[in-house]
């Protein structure tokens, strides 16, 4: 089964025909980095990378697609037939997925024809993008409430029926504990959980008979939500009734604030449910919950179990996006691979030339403690002193001596054919939250996180600040 190219920009199309025309198809390697980290965070997720391998190999022209672009008028039969036989033939390298990651290092690395590569640009940058963009969100909430259980909740309030897929895939990667998306459960794996709505309260004569009802339908994981009519009187009391009935069948039950002050219901609910003993009963929470509002609800040491979060994470939340580009680095001409390099009036849009390797060095905790982007090639040897070069700034750098240090870009895909097994969703996040455990916490901060040092090793800062100088006026 093959998927569709069309799900690209119309001026890679565009493009891509002027350079077959033109002769113009070089191998070239592209990048795929982000410029700034999402969330004010200081560190992001990456993700969506088996999604992307995954559909590498099917993504084919199908007549259908073809006879559309010839209605347009704009393409030449000869580039349409050269369409017709289109299919990623390169190599591709990347981080493997889980890991963190930090601005303007490289995380894909692609080497293809200059079409190919081109043609590739749209659909790598929206599975990339957006799915990192969640996995980041979910692993903030993951770290604010200290590794607590988070449902991810947000199928309906999602953009659109990919994005609610995608976003409950990268959600769990990023930390949470199960989705409420079914399909989501089905075709990844992921763990389903959910409650009620309060249309259940309310399709029966009183509360506590639509209480009874959902024990007696549920009894291993009968969840009560209490705040239909009034959370703290007939909400709770009908929860302890059917609690108490519940714990003489040897049952457990929980309740579910969704609305008011959580802080002060769920100490109040709490008290209740203790003096009722009913000590081993949870409480979960929803409500357009963010980062800071749990961050809040923990330091307040309100007794939340589980939390229940939708909006806020499946849609970013206060960052609709990851800023993840896909930039030319290097070219093939007469005098074999040349760099390249795009030059701007801000520094940050400056990009990194050729081909590159990024080591990442650890402590003898092995907590990360700086990520050097070096030439592919450059021999990085463990306990050495290594000179980090600011990325921008010439005279800007430090010495880090006595690390560890491993490569991230790792061959996935070599000649169009992968090389490694798919690997697991569990197997991926289990890598995320190993690395989180293993990120200072200053870089985890909420507000003004330290930064993660990036840096280029002195090969790649002299080729950077040759090419620059290079340039005309």
């Amino acid at each position: 089964m093959y998927e569709s190219l069309l799900l690209t920009d119309f001026y890679e199309l565009t493009m891509a025909q002027g350079f077959y025309l033109g002769q113009k198809n070089p191998q070239v390697v592209f990048d795929m980095f982000f410029r700034r980290s999402p969330f004010g965070s200081g560190y992001a997720v990456f993700a969506g990378l088996e999604d992307l391998l995954a559909r590498l190999g099917t993504l084919r022209f199908n007549p259908e697609d073809l006879a559309y672009l010839d209605s347009r008028g704009i393409f030449q039969r000869e580039f349409l037939d050269y369409l017709s036989t289109y299919h990623f033939s390169g190599d591709l390298y990347s981080f493997d997925e889980g890991s963190l990651v930090f601005p303007g290092e490289p995380l894909i690395r692609v080497h293809s024809s200059l079409i190919e590569a081109q043609i590739l640009e749209s659909l790598l940058l929206n599975i990339i993008n957006f799915q990192t963009l969640i996995a980041t969100k979910a692993a903030r909430l993951y770290t604010v409430c200290n590794g607590g259980r988070i449902m991810e909740f947000g199928l309906r309030r999602a953009q659109g029926i990919d994005g609610a897929l995608s976003a409950s895939r990268a959600a769990y990667i990023g930390g949470c504990v199960s989705t409420s998306n079914s399909l989501a459960g089905k075709n990844y794996g992921i763990p389903l959980s959910g409650t009620m709505a309060h249309s259940w309260i309310m399709a029966f004569d009183s509360e506590l008979e639509a209480f009874r009802a959902f024990a007696a339908a549920y009894p291993d994981n009968a969840i009560l939500l209490i705040d239909t009519y009034d959370t703290l009187g007939s909400g709770i009391q009908n929860a302890i009734t059917v609690g108490l009935e519940q714990r003489a069948a040897g049952k457990k039950i929980g309740v579910r604030l969704d609305s008011g002050d959580l802080q002060y219901l769920s100490a109040r609910v709490r008290e209740k449910l203790d003096r009722a003993g009913l000590s081993d009963a949870v409480i979960c929470v929803s409500n357009d919950l963010n980062e800071e509002i749990v961050q809040q609800l923990v330091l307040s040491r309100s007794p939340i179990d589980f939390w229940g979060i939708g909006t806020q994470l499946v849609t970013g939340g206060s960052d609709s996006s990851l800023a993840g580009v896909y930039k030319l680095a290097a070219r093939q001409t007469d005098q074999g691979m040349q760099p390249t390099i795009k030059v701007s009036n801000n520094p940050e849009k400056i990009t990194n030339p050729g081909i590159k390797q990024v080591y990442r060095f650890y402590d003898e905790n092995r907590s990360p403690q700086a990520d050097l982007i070096c030439l592919a090639g450059e021999e990085v040897l463990p306990g050495r002193s290594y000179r980090f070069n600011h990325p921008m700034f010439r005279f800007k750098h430090f010495i880090l001596e006595g690390c560890a240090a491993l490569p991230q870009l790792k061959l996935r895909v070599k000649r169009g054919e992968r090389i490694q097994e798919p690997e697991a969703l569990p197997e991926i996040r289990g890598r995320a939250l190993e690395q989180l455990a293993a990120l200072d916490g200053s870089h985890k901060r909420l507000l003004n996180p330290h930064t993660y040092k990036i840096s280029l090793s002195d090969t790649l800062r002299d080729l950077k600040n040759d090419l620059l100088d290079r340039q005309p006026g």
